[in-house]
Formats: C-alpha cells, sequence, structure tokens
C-alpha cells in the first residue's frame, strides 16, 4: 500500500519576485472557465498548442477535512490462511482501507470487480491478497498476470506480492521494458504463479513463443485508465485475445472513460463495482507562474528558488528525454542534489534516481511525463513545469504530484514575460 506520509512543512506560500510578479499572489479576478489551450508555439519540430497562463494560477484554498473512513472488517476477518495473515501483519496492515475493505472478499469470491479508487488508496494489496490466497487453496496450481502502465508501477506491485507472500513458495516474474529481456524469458521459463508487467513488453513476449498466456486464471488491469492513455488498448487486447474465456478479471481505475467502459464490457462478466472514489480537485495547490524568456534564464532562476528552505522536495517537469536529463545534470553542478528520469534510462538507474528521491539523498528529481506515470512519493513540497505541458490535463497530472492525500503543494509554472 502506498505510503500518504504527512506534511511536516512549515511555514506560508512562497514569495519570490520574477519578472514583476509575486508567487503566492493570484492575478485577475478568478480562474478562466474550462481548460481548452489557446494558440500555438513551435517547440523543435512540433507545434505544441499553448495553454492559456491564468490556468496556472490559483490561489489555494484550506482542503475540506473528510471523515476518516470506519472500516468494517480487520485483515483478521478476511478469509486468509494463518500463514498469509502472518506476513500481513508483519507488514504492517491492521485496519483495510476502503478499497480494501469492500473489495477483497468478492475477489476471494471469484467474482470479478471493477474497482474505482484513487491513486494511493491501497488497491495493490485489495488484489495481491486474494490472488495470494487463491493461490494458496488450489495448491499452488494456478496464473495470474497483473498489468501495469509504468515500470515503477510494475515493481511497486511486485514488492508487495513478495513481502505478503514470503516463506509461501509462490514465485513471481516482472516484464518490463528498458530492462534485459533474457532475464525475464529465463523467469518465464521457470512457470511463474504471477507475472507483472507493462503491456509493450508482455506483447513483445507472447509474440516470441515465451509468454503462454492460455492457463490464465486472474488477470488485473491496474490503472486501466493510464494504460489507456498512454496508448497500450491494443497491446491489452492483443494479450487478452490470448487468455481463456473464463477467467477471473479484475479492472481498477481512477476514472470510467467510454474508452474504459468498452474494454470493460468486452473483458469482464457480470463484474461487481466498488467505487471509494472521491472527487480530487487542486484547490489546495498553490499555483502559480515564473517569468523567463531563455532557457538559461529559467535555470538561473531554478538555481536561487531551490536553495530556499520550503523547496524541500521537487519535482521538475520537462518535454524531452535529453532536455529533461541535461537540466538535472546543470542543477547539479550548481550544488543542487538532482535525479532524473526518463526513457534513455535503463530500469536499473530509473529504479537507483527514484529511490535516492524517495529517500531524501536527492531534493531534486527532474522527470518527463510517461516517466513519472505511476509515481506515488509523499511530501513533495513542490512541482515545478520547467516546459509546459502539451494539454491541461497533463498540466492537472503534474501538479497532483505535490499536495498528495489532500495537503498543502505548490505548482510554478514557466511562462514567457507579458503571458
Amino acid at each position: 500500500m502506498s505510503s500518504n506520509g504527512s506534511n511536516s512543512r512549515k511555514g506560508g506560500r512562497p514569495q519570490h519576485k520574477r519578472g514583476g510578479k509575486s508567487h503566492g499572489q493570484r492575478k485577475g479576478a478568478g480562474r478562466p472557465q474550462g481548460g481548452r489551450p489557446q494558440g500555438s508555439a513551435g517547440r523543435g519540430n512540433r507545434r505544441v498548442k499553448q495553454i492559456d497562463p491564468a490556468l496556472f494560477r490559483n490561489e489555494a484554498v484550506t482542503p475540506v477535512e473528510r471523515a476518516p473512513y470506519v472500516a468494517k472488517h480487520s485483515f483478521n476477518d478476511f478469509e486468509f490462511c494463518d500463514a498469509l495473515k502472518k506476513n500481513i501483519a508483519a507488514h504492517g496492515y491492521v485496519t483495510p482501507t476502503h478499497i480494501q475493505d469492500v473489495a477483497i472478499k468478492p475477489v476471494l469470491k471469484g467474482r470479478d470487480l471493477v474497482g474505482l479508487a484513487n491513486t494511493g488508496t491501497g488497491k495493490t494489496a485489495a488484489f495481491v491478497l486474494p490472488i495470494i490466497q487463491a493461490l494458496l487453496d488450489h495448491d499452488f496450481d494456478g496464473h495470474a498476470l497483473v498489468m501495469a502502465p509504468t515500470r515503477e508501477l510494475a515493481n511497486q506491485i511486485e514488492d508487495e506480492f513478495r513481502a505478503f507472500s514470503k516463506r509461501l513458495g509462490l514465485r513471481s516474474a516482472i516484464c518490463v521494458g528498458g530492462v534485459n529481456i533474457n532475464r525475464q524469458i529465463k523467469a518465464l521459463r521457470n512457470d511463474p504463479h504471477v507475472i507483472i508487467g507493462t503491456p509493450g513488453r508482455l506483447k513483445d513476449l507472447a509474440q516470441q513463443g515465451e509468454l503462454h498466456l492460455d492457463e490464465t486464471d486472474v488477470l488485473v488491469l491496474d490503472e486501466a485508465d493510464r494504460m489507456l492513455d498512454m496508448g497500450f488498448i491494443k497491446d491489452i487486447r492483443f494479450l487478452v485475445e490470448q487468455m481463456p474465456k473464463q477467467r477471473q478479471s479484475l479492472c481498477f481505475s481512477a476514472t470510467i472513460t467510454p474508452e474504459i467502459e468498452r474494454l470493460l464490457k468486452d473483458f469482464l462478466r457480470d463484474p461487481v463495482t466498488c467505487s471509494v472514489r472521491t472527487n480530487e480537485t487542486n484547490d489546495h495547490i498553490q499555483q502559480d507562474v515564473i517569468e523567463a524568456t531563455t532557457k538559461e534564464q529559467k535555470i538561473e532562476i531554478l538555481a536561487e528558488l531551490l536553495t530556499q528552505p520550503e523547496f524541500e522536495r521537487v519535482i521538475i517537469f520537462g518535454q524531452t528525454k535529453h532536455g529533461v536529463q541535461r537540466l538535472s545534470d546543470k542543477l547539479n553542478k550548481h550544488g543542487l542534489r538532482s535525479e532524473a528520469i526518463h526513457g534513455n534510462k535503463s530500469q536499473s538507474q530509473r529504479e537507483r534516481s527514484l529511490k535516492a528521491f524517495k529517500d531524501y539523498r536527492a531534493q531534486i528529481l527532474c522527470a518527463t511525463d510517461v516517466a513519472s506515470r505511476g509515481l506515488d512519493i509523499p511530501e513533495v513540497s513542490h512541482v515545478i513545469n520547467f516546459d509546459q505541458p502539451d494539454n491541461y490535463e497533463d498540466y492537472i497530472h503534474r501538479i497532483g504530484r505535490t499536495g498528495r492525500a489532500g495537503l498543502g503543494g505548490h505548482a510554478l509554472t514557466f511562462v514567457a514575460p507579458g503571458k
């Protein structure tokens, strides 16, 4: 289960003057309605729509406190064997989160399920624990496939599977891009009980004849909306066509779009729907702009901002893999502790960079949009858009990396002067 953490930051919002504007001061009478991009500008050889800069400004409001969820069960109430209950307790789990509380029982009964839940609500355990119990119930005779949108999320899922299945004799394999495929082929030939992977790499392995899905008992689509956003729908359909019709299918998603609805209709049979999603807004995130003309000026401003104490843990978004790496290198030359994650890095390099950021050995994480998918890092004090995103939806996804679990956060976006 992802940790939500707590906000240990003190003090008010930053007040840094750039281009005659004060970050933390909202200009104008209110936020414009809608998020429709206006105009366009070239970035390299691409034409990128420009978002109205007014959408990057918002005076934060105090989040409305919700009453904590009161679970109807404890983990001891579920039909888990004693060995699994021991591992659950060793993992520090006592009371289920909302999605775990409502989803575990129907999944244990073999029902197909649609789980609607926000990121960071503990949904991984809601499917991992019943899968482990089903494998134990059937004397290890079974196979499950879990699809996730990113390598990072796939690794998080495998970490939880291994923690909960410790000393139970279950085998897992992780199949993601960016790492040696031969090791993954070797792991698959060891007949793992659970395979966790990203759709692209899973499809490659299936086409090579190394991934056999005709005996899949359980299919899990985790963060299905993200996978569809990232263009994996054809890969997912290809993989599901290799599976038996008689299987248990579980789909977890933060949103239900028409495309998701079509997917559910095709893949699931009489599913139980468990919705614990809350209406998330970013109104609790202080949003403002920084005016800068050139990349050099942006880096100078960044270097000054990042030395200030309130910039404790910062994610900086850029558009390109090379640009993100160059930015991280330049920040390190300024004496700042920066790491970068992007598609040109190997999986092991990305894991080391992410771990350094999570462990507070790096203050700054420079990332591309795709590399950041699936990340759930608590206590990020600031998100900075070094390059503007292509659309408003990506902007919302980016700034949502701060202010997790309704805590306060700050988001700053570089814009051209006069915008």
